[in-house]
Order: C-alpha cells, then structure tokens, then sequence
C-alpha cells in the first residue's frame, strides 16, 4: 500500500476513553471531519469503482480516440491475449485459452439483434454484462448451448414486440458490454481459424436493420474522456492523472446508467457529502478544500487498495471467491476487487475461478523463487470446455513474455506428462526445469506473480467449492528449496 488507509491512533481518539475514566482526548475537529470524509470516499470508490472501470473501458474499446469498435459493434481480438495483446487490450487478467471480443451496446434508441452460430461442438459463450460489471444472462455455454441463435437486448422499458424465432433479453442498464469467448483448441491442437470462423459469426444487428425498417439516425456522443496515468496498464487500475476525475466520470456515468433503485433511494444519499448525487454533475468548485483532499487520495489509492484485498476464502495460498462472484446483488467489495484484478468475472455456473498469491509457506510468489504444484486430477468441467491454470504479472495483470510463448497449462496441453498415479506436477519458475519437465513448465517472471486455476464450464462439484472450500481439493504451491 502506497499509505496507511486510516491512522490507528486517530480511530482510537475518535472512539475510545483514555484510562482515566474522566478524561476525554482532545481531537481536532477538523482531522475527525477528514478521517471521516476520507472513510466515506473510500466506501464511495470502492461501490463506484467498477461503473467508472466500465466506463472507461467502453472509451477504450468503443468511444476514444484509439477506439476498437463503434457502440454496437464488435472488436474481434486476432489472437489469444498475449503480453502484448493484453496491453493492447488493457483488460485485466485475461484468460488464453480463448481469443476474445468486446462490443458495447447503447440500447438507448432501439434493441440490439445478437446472432450467434452453430459453433459444430466447439466450446463458446456470449457473457452479456451491464455496466456494473454483472454478468446478467449468456448465450452459448451452458445457458443456451452451442447451436445458435438470435437473441434481442432490449434496454430498460423497452415495449416493441419481438420477432418470431428471437429470444428477447431484457437489459438492466442502457448500455451493456457483450464478450464473447471462443475455444481456440481443437482436439488438442491450436485451432486459431477455427475459433475465428465462430467469432465472426457473432453479428450484432441494429433493431431497425433486421426489421428492414430505415437506420435511426446515429447519436452523438459527448463523453468524458478518461486520461490515464499509464496507458499500457489495465484500466481496472484507476489511475487518473488528475485524481479527481474518478469522481467526475463517477457522477457522469450513475446519471447514465442508474444502479438499482434501492441503492438510488437507500445507498446514495450517504455520499451526498460527497457532492455525488443521481442525475447532478459533480463540481469541484462547490467543495471544501480538506474534502477534495480527501476524495483526491481517495481516488488516487483505491485501485491499489482494492489489488491487495483479500477475498471470500483463504486456503492453501489460495482466495476462493463467493458464490456471488458474476451477480454480485450488494456485495460491494467483492464486486470492486473483481472489477480490479478479474474485470467481466463470470457467473459460477459458466466459470469458475480461484487465485494463487502464495505457496504453502504462506509467502507471496516470486520468480526469484522456484515452485512445484502436483494436481491429483485436472480440475472438471463439462465437455466442450477446458480447464487451465494461468500465471500473470503482478505488476500489471497481464501474461508473462517467456521464449516458449506459453501462459497457461490444463486440458488444451496435450503432451503434459503425468506421475505414475495419474497424477500430474508442474513446474513454476523463470528458468527452464530441465528438458524432461519443460512440457510441465510454467514460465514465472523475475518478480511478484499469481496464478489463477479456470474452468469452463464446471461440473456441480467445483461449483460447490464457493460455498464449502472442502468441495474439491485444491492443490498448493510447494517453494523448492
């Protein structure tokens, strides 16, 4: 952490009697209203936070100056998320044995016609998130299956009639992101063309184009242009070169895409102190000096803060999320730490994840260290899909450059090599183990890194370890000596 997030001698002052009974300590007034304002942008940032990681992830990919793809379009990425795919990207985590695409939708104006293919068995999905960052309905994948389909977003308080042979799917928020992911192995080959064949025949459609009806005239877009401190890192991250803009794009982006309306009545207001109010634009100019400071360093430590964050449970070295992990409902922190280290996180029924950050000694991983991890099994999931496990950079969230050109082993491995039992150990380091073991070779970088384990889809026992740890016994990292 970059600072302390509250002094504990200030908590103390504020809430606690000396030892004298009769005595009360004397506390500044105005350090009591700054460690609260503090406390409060902090509560704000981390509910806020993944609507303003939306926000200008859709700048990115759909509105900036170097965007991907036009709103209600789709940017088809032409590979699997390498170090340097993954920057061009900027999203976080990202998983490799699929390529990805990104498409947002203004749902505004009409619906958005989804049309998805028979993939022939090859393992795909459509996640459909809205920009709170929950995963609210799929196509493909277990959902829906792998033959195809059309399939209608329609936004908030859409009334039009949906055609015959159209599955309609109601949005909660006017603009939602799509991501599709697509298998790109084929029988244990690298099926790169395959995978893009199916990816291309995701088409998104305007409304009006697929009744044949005149095109809507285009909307213009006039929004705040999120500025970066470090473009070649995720945006997850949250760094702003002026801190405050997190507040600017927050207000912005509540007015455009309000969250539930309990949170609107209930859990607004609370931030009011903050000059964050539904549907006003947020003005600097109206606030005291101390609390600016305040939502400034706020703003400037949140993505930091949340990186380090524990979440769900702890095992082994590993986090386990909850089962909210995808639709989150109002648990706020692990929605906020989601958004910052596993941006577009699935619903558990479509995929399951869990995150290494130490070895069985309990100390964080580091390539200046060497390791080993033995699976009695490969985790199970359920055919088309694949398991894997994925190693990335701590210092940026992305895949780790290594002369094998190899980010993840599982499934998709076919020469993995296996122990006498079945089971199967690999080897996590920077440098080579030895031509006998570098089929089950791992490449670390020189620095901190984390691991995270991938299935999809799961079978129902690895569904069940979000909620009993015990479910399906996870593997530890063994530091060799």
């Amino acid at each position: 952490m970059k600072k302390m997030a509250l002094s504990a001698v200030l908590v103390l002052q504020l809430f606690t009697r000396s030892a004298a009974a009769d005595q009360v300590p004397v506390v500044d007034p105005m350090e009591g209203d700054y460690a609260w304002t503090y406390s409060l942008a902090l509560q704000a940032a981390t509910w806020g936070g993944p609507l303003v990681t939306m926000y200008a992830f859709r700048d990115h990919v759909a509105l900036g100056p170097s965007a991907k793809a036009p709103p209600n379009t789709l940017w088809r990425m032409e590979n699997i998320s390498t170090p340097a795919l993954s920057k061009v990207a900027g999203y976080v985590t990202p998983n490799v044995n699929v390529i990805y695409g990104f498409g947002f939708m203004d749902l505004r104006q009409e619906p958005i016609l989804i049309e998805a293919p028979d993939s022939e068995g090859r393992y795909y999905m459509v996640e459909i998130l809205d920009m709170w960052t929950n995963a609210f309905a799929y196509i493909g994948g277990k959902s829906t299956g792998y033959k195809g389909g059309k399939f209608l977003l329609a936004g908030p308080g859409w009334k039009g009639t949906v055609p015959d042979g159209v599955e309609r799917i109601n949005c909660p928020t006017p603009w939602v992101l799509i991501q599709p992911r697509v298998h790109i192995y084929s029988r244990g080959e690298i099926d790169l063309e395959g995978a893009k064949k199916v990816l291309e025949a995701i088409k998104p459609t305007s409304f009006a184009k697929h009744m044949r009806r005149p095109g809507l005239m285009a909307p213009s877009y006039d929004f705040i242009v999120p500025k970066v401190v470090n473009p070649a890192l995720p945006l997850s991250v949250m760094e702003y070169t002026d801190p405050l803009q997190f507040w600017e794009i927050l207000a912005a982006a509540l007015k455009e895409n309000p969250p539930p309306k309990d949170q609107l009545t209930a859990l607004l207001p609370l931030f009011k102190p903050l000059g964050i109010e539904y549907g006003k634009h947020w003005d600097r100019t109206k606030l005291k000096p101390a609390v600016l400071d305040a939502m400034k360093r706020a703003a400037s430590e949140i993505g930091e803060m949340l990186s380090h964050l524990s979440i769900g449970t702890f095992i082994q070295g590993a986090s386990i999320a909850p089962p909210t992990i995808g639709k989150f409902g109002t648990d706020y922190r692990t929605r906020a730490i989601i958004a910052r280290v596993g941006l577009t996180a699935n619903q558990p029924a479509e995929a399951i994840y869990w995150m290494y950050t130490q070895d069985k000694q309990g100390a964080a991983l580091t390539g200046e260290n060497r390791y080993t991890m033995t699976f009695k099994e490969g985790i199970p999931f359920e055919k088309p899909g694949f398991w894997s496990i994925t190693l990335y950079d701590a210092s940026n969230n992305y895949t780790v450059s290594n002369p094998m050109n190899r980010y993840m082993l599982g499934s998709d491995t076919s020469d993995l090599k296996k122990n006498g039992d079945g089971s199967f150990t690999i080897y996590i380091q920077k440098t080579s183990p030895g031509k006998d073991k570098e089929s089950n070779w791992l490449p670390a970088p020189l620095g901190p890194f984390y691991l995270i384990p991938r299935s999809y889809p799961p079978t129902r026992d690895v569904v069940h370890l979000l909620e009993d740890v015990k479910a399906w016994t996870i593997p530890f990292l063994e530091r060799v000596q």
